[in-house]
Protein backbone atom coordinates (compact mmCIF):
# COMPACT_ATOMS: atom_id res chain seq x y z
CA UNK A 1 0.00 0.00 0.00
CA UNK A 2 3.02 2.26 1.13
CA UNK A 3 4.62 1.47 -2.63
CA UNK A 4 1.61 2.24 -4.54
CA UNK A 5 0.89 5.29 -2.74
CA UNK A 6 4.97 6.78 -3.55
CA UNK A 7 3.82 5.86 -7.31
CA UNK A 8 1.14 7.82 -7.02
CA UNK A 9 2.32 10.45 -5.15
CA UNK A 10 5.18 10.44 -7.76
CA UNK A 11 3.29 10.23 -10.93
CA UNK A 12 0.92 13.37 -9.40
CA UNK A 13 4.37 15.67 -9.06
CA UNK A 14 6.07 14.57 -12.28
CA UNK A 15 2.74 15.19 -13.65
CA UNK A 16 2.23 18.53 -12.19
CA UNK A 17 6.13 19.39 -13.47
CA UNK A 18 5.19 18.21 -16.72
CA UNK A 19 1.96 19.84 -17.30
CA UNK A 20 3.90 23.28 -15.39
CA UNK A 21 6.59 22.71 -18.48
CA UNK A 22 4.41 22.27 -21.18
CA UNK A 23 2.20 25.07 -19.95
CA UNK A 24 4.94 27.44 -19.60
CA UNK A 25 6.48 26.31 -23.18
CA UNK A 26 2.91 27.44 -25.04
CA UNK A 27 2.13 30.19 -23.00
CA UNK A 28 6.00 31.52 -23.47
CA UNK A 29 5.84 30.82 -27.50
CA UNK A 30 2.93 32.85 -27.79
CA UNK A 31 4.34 35.61 -25.82
CA UNK A 32 7.83 35.53 -27.87
CA UNK A 33 5.74 35.24 -30.77
CA UNK A 34 3.78 38.62 -29.34
CA UNK A 35 7.23 40.14 -28.56
CA UNK A 36 8.44 39.36 -32.09
CA UNK A 37 5.59 40.77 -34.17
CA UNK A 38 5.81 43.73 -31.98
CA UNK A 39 9.47 43.97 -32.50
CA UNK A 40 8.98 43.60 -36.39
CA UNK A 41 6.38 46.23 -36.71
CA UNK A 42 7.59 48.95 -34.66
CA UNK A 43 10.47 48.35 -37.06
CA UNK A 44 8.54 48.52 -40.59
CA UNK A 45 7.46 51.25 -38.91
CA UNK A 46 10.41 53.33 -38.55
CA UNK A 47 11.32 52.62 -42.24
CA UNK A 48 14.35 49.99 -41.38
CA UNK A 49 15.17 47.37 -44.40
CA UNK A 50 14.04 44.78 -44.61
CA UNK A 51 16.24 42.41 -44.65
CA UNK A 52 17.36 43.93 -41.29
CA UNK A 53 13.87 43.46 -40.08
CA UNK A 54 13.26 39.41 -40.98
CA UNK A 55 17.25 39.08 -39.16
CA UNK A 56 16.44 40.56 -35.98
CA UNK A 57 12.92 39.27 -36.12
CA UNK A 58 14.44 35.90 -36.33
CA UNK A 59 17.12 36.59 -33.62
CA UNK A 60 14.59 37.86 -31.57
CA UNK A 61 12.38 35.01 -31.84
CA UNK A 62 15.04 32.13 -31.51
CA UNK A 63 16.97 34.30 -28.53
CA UNK A 64 13.26 34.05 -26.58
CA UNK A 65 12.42 30.46 -27.20
CA UNK A 66 15.59 29.56 -25.68
CA UNK A 67 14.81 31.39 -22.45
CA UNK A 68 11.01 29.68 -22.69
CA UNK A 69 12.77 25.92 -23.18
CA UNK A 70 15.41 26.90 -20.16
CA UNK A 71 12.51 27.90 -18.07
CA UNK A 72 10.14 24.83 -19.07
CA UNK A 73 13.26 22.48 -18.44
CA UNK A 74 13.18 24.14 -14.97
CA UNK A 75 10.36 23.00 -14.04
CA UNK A 76 11.14 19.58 -14.80
CA UNK A 77 14.07 19.84 -12.01
CA UNK A 78 16.65 19.92 -15.02
CA UNK A 79 19.71 21.64 -14.01
CA UNK A 80 19.40 24.85 -16.24
CA UNK A 81 22.33 26.44 -14.97
CA UNK A 82 24.76 23.85 -16.20
CA UNK A 83 22.31 23.69 -19.71
CA UNK A 84 22.53 27.78 -19.86
CA UNK A 85 26.57 27.59 -19.56
CA UNK A 86 26.91 24.99 -22.36
CA UNK A 87 25.09 27.09 -24.44
CA UNK A 88 26.97 29.99 -23.78
CA UNK A 89 29.99 28.23 -24.49
CA UNK A 90 28.82 26.87 -27.38
CA UNK A 91 27.76 30.56 -28.58
CA UNK A 92 31.41 31.45 -27.31
CA UNK A 93 33.13 28.99 -29.90
CA UNK A 94 31.00 30.12 -32.73
CA UNK A 95 31.48 33.50 -32.48
CA UNK A 96 35.68 33.08 -32.27
CA UNK A 97 34.95 30.84 -35.64
CA UNK A 98 33.19 33.16 -37.09
CA UNK A 99 35.16 36.65 -35.96
CA UNK A 100 35.40 37.52 -39.74
CA UNK A 101 31.63 37.08 -40.38
CA UNK A 102 30.31 38.63 -36.91
CA UNK A 103 32.60 41.78 -38.35
CA UNK A 104 30.64 41.64 -41.44
CA UNK A 105 27.31 41.41 -39.94
CA UNK A 106 28.04 44.53 -37.46
CA UNK A 107 28.94 46.65 -40.40
CA UNK A 108 25.99 45.07 -41.98
CA UNK A 109 23.52 46.05 -39.53
CA UNK A 110 25.26 49.61 -39.28
CA UNK A 111 24.75 49.87 -42.81
CA UNK A 112 21.26 48.80 -42.82
CA UNK A 113 20.64 51.67 -39.51
CA UNK A 114 22.36 54.79 -41.30
CA UNK A 115 21.74 54.32 -44.76
CA UNK A 116 24.86 55.52 -46.42
CA UNK A 117 23.28 54.51 -49.79
CA UNK A 118 20.28 52.19 -50.54
CA UNK A 119 19.53 49.75 -53.22
CA UNK A 120 20.20 51.76 -57.15
CA UNK A 121 22.45 54.24 -55.92
CA UNK A 122 25.82 54.55 -57.80
CA UNK A 123 28.42 54.28 -54.92
CA UNK A 124 32.30 54.09 -54.44
CA UNK A 125 32.55 51.79 -51.62
CA UNK A 126 34.64 49.29 -49.87
CA UNK A 127 37.41 49.22 -53.62
CA UNK A 128 34.35 48.85 -55.77
CA UNK A 129 32.50 51.58 -57.74
CA UNK A 130 28.68 50.57 -59.50
CA UNK A 131 25.03 50.83 -58.77
CA UNK A 132 24.09 48.80 -55.61
CA UNK A 133 22.44 45.28 -56.70
CA UNK A 134 21.74 44.41 -53.21
CA UNK A 135 22.64 45.31 -49.75
CA UNK A 136 22.92 41.99 -47.13
CA UNK A 137 23.83 41.16 -43.65
CA UNK A 138 27.14 39.81 -44.58
CA UNK A 139 28.22 41.33 -47.66
CA UNK A 140 26.99 44.09 -50.46
CA UNK A 141 26.32 43.08 -54.11
CA UNK A 142 27.64 46.18 -56.71
CA UNK A 143 26.81 46.20 -60.34
CA UNK A 144 29.55 48.12 -62.34
CA UNK A 145 29.29 49.60 -65.74
CA UNK A 146 30.65 46.74 -67.40
CA UNK A 147 28.14 44.59 -66.07
CA UNK A 148 30.38 42.70 -63.44
CA UNK A 149 29.44 41.62 -60.06
CA UNK A 150 31.33 42.60 -57.22
CA UNK A 151 30.36 41.01 -53.74
CA UNK A 152 32.08 43.45 -50.97
CA UNK A 153 32.43 42.14 -47.37
CA UNK A 154 30.94 44.83 -45.04
CA UNK A 155 32.90 45.42 -42.76
CA UNK A 156 35.52 46.56 -46.23
CA UNK A 157 32.78 49.37 -46.56
CA UNK A 158 32.28 50.43 -43.33
CA UNK A 159 36.16 50.80 -42.43
CA UNK A 160 36.55 53.00 -45.40
CA UNK A 161 35.33 56.64 -47.24
CA UNK A 162 31.49 55.85 -49.11
CA UNK A 163 30.87 58.42 -51.97
CA UNK A 164 27.52 58.27 -53.06
CA UNK A 165 26.66 59.65 -56.28
CA UNK A 166 23.01 59.16 -56.35
CA UNK A 167 21.92 60.66 -53.34
CA UNK A 168 21.70 64.15 -54.50
CA UNK A 169 18.73 64.82 -56.80
CA UNK A 170 21.60 67.19 -58.44
CA UNK A 171 25.11 66.93 -59.28
CA UNK A 172 27.37 69.62 -61.02
CA UNK A 173 29.65 68.69 -63.74
CA UNK A 174 33.30 69.96 -63.18
CA UNK A 175 35.22 70.91 -67.02
CA UNK A 176 38.04 72.51 -67.24
CA UNK A 177 38.61 73.76 -70.73
CA UNK A 178 42.01 75.13 -72.03
CA UNK A 179 41.88 77.69 -74.89
CA UNK A 180 44.83 79.39 -76.82
CA UNK A 181 46.96 82.69 -74.96
CA UNK A 182 46.03 84.65 -78.66
CA UNK A 183 42.33 83.11 -78.60
CA UNK A 184 39.91 86.20 -77.75
CA UNK A 185 38.93 85.57 -73.70
CA UNK A 186 35.98 87.37 -74.24
CA UNK A 187 34.85 85.51 -77.06
CA UNK A 188 35.67 82.05 -75.65
CA UNK A 189 33.65 82.97 -72.91
CA UNK A 190 30.25 83.78 -74.25
CA UNK A 191 30.50 80.77 -76.34
CA UNK A 192 30.82 78.30 -73.68
CA UNK A 193 28.20 80.76 -71.77
CA UNK A 194 25.82 79.77 -75.14
CA UNK A 195 26.79 75.93 -75.22
CA UNK A 196 25.43 76.11 -71.55
CA UNK A 197 22.70 77.96 -71.90
CA UNK A 198 21.22 76.01 -75.18
CA UNK A 199 21.61 72.51 -73.47
CA UNK A 200 17.92 72.19 -72.06
CA UNK A 201 19.36 69.61 -69.36
CA UNK A 202 21.41 72.54 -67.53
CA UNK A 203 19.94 73.40 -64.45
CA UNK A 204 19.21 77.47 -64.62
CA UNK A 205 18.65 77.46 -61.14
CA UNK A 206 22.26 76.40 -59.57
CA UNK A 207 22.78 78.92 -62.68
CA UNK A 208 25.77 77.43 -64.16
CA UNK A 209 29.18 79.55 -64.29
CA UNK A 210 32.06 79.84 -66.58
CA UNK A 211 34.89 81.64 -65.01
CA UNK A 212 38.95 81.90 -66.10
CA UNK A 213 40.47 79.58 -63.74
CA UNK A 214 44.44 79.60 -65.13
CA UNK A 215 47.09 81.43 -67.26
CA UNK A 216 48.49 77.57 -67.23
CA UNK A 217 52.22 76.56 -68.87
CA UNK A 218 50.74 76.18 -72.61
CA UNK A 219 46.97 77.07 -72.35
CA UNK A 220 44.24 79.39 -70.70
CA UNK A 221 41.72 77.11 -68.53
CA UNK A 222 38.37 78.18 -68.23
CA UNK A 223 36.19 76.03 -65.37
CA UNK A 224 33.15 75.55 -66.57
CA UNK A 225 30.59 74.03 -64.24
CA UNK A 226 26.88 73.36 -65.25
CA UNK A 227 24.68 71.95 -62.22
CA UNK A 228 21.99 68.38 -63.78
CA UNK A 229 19.76 65.94 -62.55
CA UNK A 230 22.15 63.25 -61.08
CA UNK A 231 20.72 60.80 -63.65
CA UNK A 232 21.61 62.99 -66.62
CA UNK A 233 25.34 63.63 -65.19
CA UNK A 234 27.35 61.35 -67.77
CA UNK A 235 25.24 62.26 -71.14
CA UNK A 236 24.81 65.70 -70.52
CA UNK A 237 28.66 66.16 -69.68
CA UNK A 238 29.37 64.36 -73.09
CA UNK A 239 27.60 66.37 -74.89
CA UNK A 240 28.46 69.52 -73.56
CA UNK A 241 32.30 67.95 -74.60
CA UNK A 242 31.26 67.44 -78.09
CA UNK A 243 29.57 70.55 -78.58
CA UNK A 244 32.39 72.51 -77.08
CA UNK A 245 35.12 71.07 -79.50
CA UNK A 246 32.70 71.03 -82.50
CA UNK A 247 31.80 74.98 -81.99
CA UNK A 248 35.32 76.23 -80.94
CA UNK A 249 36.16 74.09 -84.77
CA UNK A 250 33.78 76.61 -86.42
CA UNK A 251 34.93 79.91 -84.91
CA UNK A 252 38.65 79.24 -84.89
CA UNK A 253 39.10 78.66 -81.10
CA UNK A 254 42.37 76.79 -80.16
CA UNK A 255 42.24 73.86 -78.02
CA UNK A 256 46.13 73.95 -77.31
CA UNK A 257 48.13 70.95 -76.96
CA UNK A 258 50.74 70.37 -73.93
CA UNK A 259 54.13 71.75 -75.38
CA UNK A 260 57.23 73.49 -74.09
CA UNK A 261 59.05 76.29 -76.04
CA UNK A 262 63.00 75.43 -75.60
CA UNK A 263 65.34 78.57 -76.80
CA UNK A 264 68.70 77.53 -78.18
CA UNK A 265 71.71 80.21 -77.94
CA UNK A 266 74.22 80.03 -79.80
CA UNK A 267 77.66 80.14 -77.52
CA UNK A 268 81.19 80.66 -79.62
Amino acid sequence: MNNSQQYIDLAVTWGVKIVGAIAIFIIGKWIVKLLTNLLKKGLEKSGTDVTLIKFLGDLTYFGLLVLVIIAALGTLGVNTTSFAAIIAAAGLAVGFALQQNVSNFGAGVVILFLRPFKVDDFVEAGGATGVVEAIGIFNTTFKTGDNKIIIVPNSNIVGNNIVNYSREAIRRIDLVIGVGYEDDLKLVKSTLEDILNSNEKVLKDPSPAVALAELADSSVNFNVRPWVKSEDYWGVRSALLEKIKLTFDEKGINIPYPQMDIHLEKTA
